[in-house]
């Protein structure tokens, strides 16, 4: 059993420990992704693959409600793990299950309803729309696997254990490529089949995370009469859950917007950013997952604050707690910023043959905008690895306030000046958009950490 508890040894190693497994779980997921459309538009055409990518900005939206009040259930039992509060982190695993059940019903119901109307609403061509629905409502169909598999990761996580969900995201990743390469690419089945494989494969993913749990995780292993919802803690979860899927939404709306400004400069500009934009993906993901390992750490180490009984050396535990809170924190910046010297180093040396890796042959034009703006990127990742950081401590103190306004912030001047600086300057305008986004969201975070701090810390 890999449970970590982050509330002793060293910052460094309980970090680097937890946020190996999630990088190479993220990475591996992009991965998957390119992989699994790949097959779609090759083994059965660019229609199909043109309905696959329309389904998913609505595939997205469930994803990030479901995987929004993980999260929030997550720093709930992170804090109720190192709290030592066994018997309320059970009730949180309880809450999170049955609530979980009741939210996937709903969105099997409304889902399947609503597919046609709303691809309609989107103004999806006619002749994708019929097999858009179909695949939309089978994903739908698959929504409580996406949900336990989610819940099941997010409570291993909550109690340091980051290398168990990586097997099971990894087998499920490799299981769905195997089903789709048999039953699209060698029998010939069309984009049912490819929607019905994802779904065996989550399935497949959420039960071994279940096998496992009641093997191996007696702390969370629920027995039936225990599977009941706790309404003070449901409305805690949503509130934390719902912040952070409306933060995680700030950001797709935003990429919604940019591409319209990167349309206006015509095909290469618009081939360039596509091809910029997937590096980008797999640059942010480590700073992300960093991020994550920062929330867990703090979130452990506020509940082992919040358990301690205080004698006279009441003010001493006090800063003792919060001091590793802030060790921790630290560390967790320096990881970013050494990441970040590698992936600068990287994308800089290799701008032009990883913009030519999803590009064609003949498209000079193309490979020279996307390594442009990748040169200018490599440069500003360092601003996302601080923000990152940032909203990762402040998720793991509770403060989702603050992570929903710094990203809310971010991302509507990053459009603001996309808009601004794109019909001057062309693609390089968005890399400098987001760096003055980021630079802003940091000068609001910075001083309010600090503000927090003197709140929490005793005088």
């Amino acid at each position: 059993m890999a449970i970590t508890r982050m509330t002793q040894g060293n910052c460094f190693r309980c970090l680097i420990t937890y946020c190996i497994p999630l990088i190479l779980g993220n990475l591996f997921q992009l991965t998957y992704n390119a992989v699994d459309s790949a097959i779609v538009g090759r083994f059965i055409g660019r229609n199909a693959l043109a309905s696959v990518g329309t389904a998913g900005p609505v595939m997205n939206i469930i994803i990030l409600s479901i995987s929004g009040i993980t999260v929030g259930a997550s720093v709930i039992m992170s804090e109720f793990f190192g709290a030592g509060e066994e018997e309320m982190l059970k009730k949180e695993m309880a809450t999170t299950a049955v609530f979980g059940l009741l939210f996937s019903l709903a969105v099997i119901l409304i889902g399947c309803l609503s597919a046609v109307p709303l691809l309609k609403a989107l103004q999806v061509p006619d002749e994708i729309l019929e097999d858009t629905a179909v695949y939309l409502r089978i994903i739908f169909l698959g929504a409580p696997f996406t949900y336990f598999y989610n819940a099941l990761a997010a409570a291993l996580k909550s109690l340091g254990d980051s290398k168990t969900p990586l097997k099971f995201l990894a087998f499920a990743s490799i299981l769905n490529a195997a089903l789709d390469l048999v039953f699209v690419g060698i029998l010939g089945f069309g984009i049912f089949c490819s929607a019905v494989t994802t779904i065996l494969a989550e399935a497949c993913s959420a039960a071994l995370c279940a096998l496992h749990l009641y093997r191996h995780v007696p702390l969370l292993r629920l027995a039936p009469h225990e599977f009941r919802i706790d309404g003070r803690l449901l409305a805690r979860t949503l509130r934390y859950g719902g912040i952070t899927a409306l933060q995680q939404s700030c950001q797709p709306i935003g990429k919604l917007l940019i591409q319209g400004a990167v349309n206006t400069l015509g095909i290469d500009a618009i081939a360039a950013f596509q091809a910029a934009v997937k590096i980008d993906d797999y640059a942010f993901t480590p700073e992300q997952s960093i991020a994550n390992g920062i929330t867990t750490f703090t979130a452990q180490n506020r509940g082992a604050h919040r358990s301690e009984e205080y004698g006279n050396n009441k003010k001493k535990r006090r800063t003792g707690r919060f001091d590793r809170i802030t060790q921790g924190f630290l560390a967790g910046l320096i990881l970013e910023f050494g990441y970040w010297i590698l992936i600068c180093s990287f994308v800089t040396l290799l701008k032009r043959p990883l913009t030519a890796l999803f590009v064609g042959s003949g498209s000079e034009e193309v490979i020279r905008l996307g390594a442009d703006y990748l040169g200018l990127m490599a440069v500003f990742y360092v601003l996302p690895a601080f923000t990152n950081g940032m909203q990762g401590y402040f998720r793991g103190m509770g403060q989702l306030k603050m992570t929903l306004l710094g990203t809310f912030i971010q991302t509507s001047l990053r459009v603001f000046f996309v808009y601004l600086l794109v019909p001057v300057i062309g693609i390089r305008g968005i890399a400098y958009a987001c760096a003055i986004g980021w630079s802003i969201m940091l000068a609001v975070e910075i001083p309010f950490y600090f503000l927090t701090r003197r709140k929490v810390l005793p005088r």
